[in-house]
């Protein structure tokens, strides 16, 4: 029998490659002589880098940056040819700062525009920047002006210029538009710290840089759907940059040629931290379902959490299971070790009873 194992990580609890080693253990038990094929995966968020590095080789280029607190911190990115490739987690995470330093009024994405800048003077041409799980919520303000101080201008008729230059790929799972009640502010802030007063002003702050922009730059892309990803750092890159978004998760099986793999496989074993009805909108469990469909392949589903079921039931899961143990706490299963523990025994359950 052959097994895909590709499950995105668990936030801040498991990595992609922890996870698929993990349940890939686990089948090898139950059966022995089985074929395990490990794919990395991420939609854009935590693990983008690793994964794409995994699906398309390339060097690591080490960097001394600007963390969302502005404090220096070594971040990594990824050249492949004239190609960039960029995980904005790496460098403004939310994860690099502690729960009781989460202030998104304070955090920048300056860090961003200094990884940017490094990748345009290595002569990358083709930027892949995967978006999401940030601190920040400014709009890529401090990505711009990190940009513009580093590359030697500041003029917005230099970063229009630049931007024709430049083929750059937001890798995103998030349609939402920059403001609005579906909007960075109101939709994301809150989870990195922003009370309502708070929301309100990121808000306000917003509307006035996208009424700026438009009048400096011609054109208002503060509706286009993914502007809200990242605290607005979608916004940015389309207003300044001319990006253009792309699903990470599609954009990571092609270049992994994820298709290819499938091939005479028996079964996919996918997963994320939270499952939901927001999974079917892109994420990428999601887009592994889509393409195992084509191909008849079943595919199981496994995640800390899991809300609606029927849902995912429906969009053609054979399996949806919830790893975590109903009595459990959240701060214990959270733990790497016990997060690990979980996943393996559900899938030693469900392997054992294949047949």
């Amino acid at each position: 029998m052959k097994f895909v194992v590709a499950i995105d990580s668990f936030k801040g609890c498991m990595s992609s490659n922890e996870a698929n080693t993990a349940a890939g253990n686990v089948v090898l038990d139950v059966f022995p002589d089985a074929e395990i094929v490990s794919v990395p995966v991420s939609d854009g968020g935590e693990g983008w880098l690793d994964a794409f590095q995994e699906a398309a080789g390339g060097e690591r280029v080490a960097l001394s940056v600007c963390d969302p607190l502005m404090r220096t911190v070594q971040a990594e990115y990824l050249v492949n040819g004239d190609c960039g490739v960029i995980e904005v987690a790496k460098v403004v995470g939310l994860s690099l700062i502690a729960n009781t330093e989460r202030n998104p009024l304070k955090a920048t994405s300056y860090g961003v525009g200094q990884l940017l800048a490094d990748a345009l003077r290595r002569g990358c041409r083709r930027l892949v920047v995967g978006l999401g799980g940030t601190a920040t919520s400014d709009c890529g303000m401090g990505m711009l002006e990190a940009l513009a101080q580093n590359l030697g201008f500041d003029k917005t008729e230099r970063l229009l210029t630049l931007a024709e230059k430049t083929d750059i790929i937001l890798a995103t799972d998030v349609l939402n538009p920059l403001c609005g009640p579906m909007g960075a502010a109101e939709v994301f802030a809150p989870q990195k710290g922003a009370d309502e007063r708070c929301v309100k002003v990121l808000e306000k702050r917003a509307i006035r840089f996208a009424d700026k922009s438009a009048r400096l730059c011609g054109h208002d892309f503060r509706d286009k759907p993914g502007a809200g990803s990242a605290g607005g750092l979608g916004y940015a890159f389309m207003q300044f940059l001319n990006a253009r978004c792309q699903s990470g998760g599609e954009l990571l099986l092609q270049e992994g040629r994820f298709d290819d793999i499938l091939d005479g496989s028996d079964l996919v074993i996918t997963g994320e931290g939270s499952a939901d009805a927001q999974t079917l909108m892109g994420k990428m469990p999601a887009v592994i379902l889509r393409h195992a469909q084509k191909r008849n392949i079943p595919v199981w589903l496994l995640a800390g959490r899991v809300n609606n079921r029927s849902a995912l039931i429906d969009a053609g899961f054979d399996k949806v299971e919830e790893i975590t143990p109903p009595l459990m706490p959240l701060s214990v299963a959270l733990e790497n070790t016990m997060a690990k523990r979980n996943l393996r025994k559900i899938i030693q359950e469900l392997t054992l009873n294949m047949f």
